[in-house]
């Protein structure tokens, strides 16, 4: 099977304390994952950003702790801080999956929690 490099994305928002992180974090990516029918395998990275008023836990940290519905041992996980931008949103967590797919597939880009506002035209899927 043919196969093309994709970048997919997603939002969530969650409140400063480890359960709201893991849940939130895992709900997004579990809904990506799941939506866009990404087997492990097929994952390059995943990159998360994290507001500077989040900091009980590391989103890649409650990716590896939470069910997402797939195997996260092997994968490339990073976070960093999202820039402190005056009037963006608080208390919002990023990602960007980059993974091979079938050519022509079409992607689901999942913003929910409060990240619709982000991308209101890719929550809306």
């Amino acid at each position: 099977m043919n196969k093309k490099l994709y970048a997919i994305r997603g939002a969530t928002g969650a409140e400063n304390n480890k359960d709201s992180i893991l849940k939130n974090v895992s709900e997004m990516c579990k809904e990506l994952f799941g939506k866009n029918k990404i087997l492990p395998e097929d994952i390059v990275s995943v990159q998360f950003t994290v507001t500077n008023d989040l900091d009980e836990m590391n989103p890649a940290a409650a990716l590896r702790r939470g069910d997402c519905g797939i195997d996260t041992s092997k994968l490339a996980l990073f976070c960093s801080q999202e820039p402190n931008i005056k009037g963006s949103p608080e208390k919002m967590i990023r990602v960007l999956v980059t993974v091979y797919l079938p050519l022509e597939s079409e992607v689901y880009h999942v913003y929910i929690n409060g990240g619709e506002k982000l991308r209101p035209d890719f929550a809306k899927k």
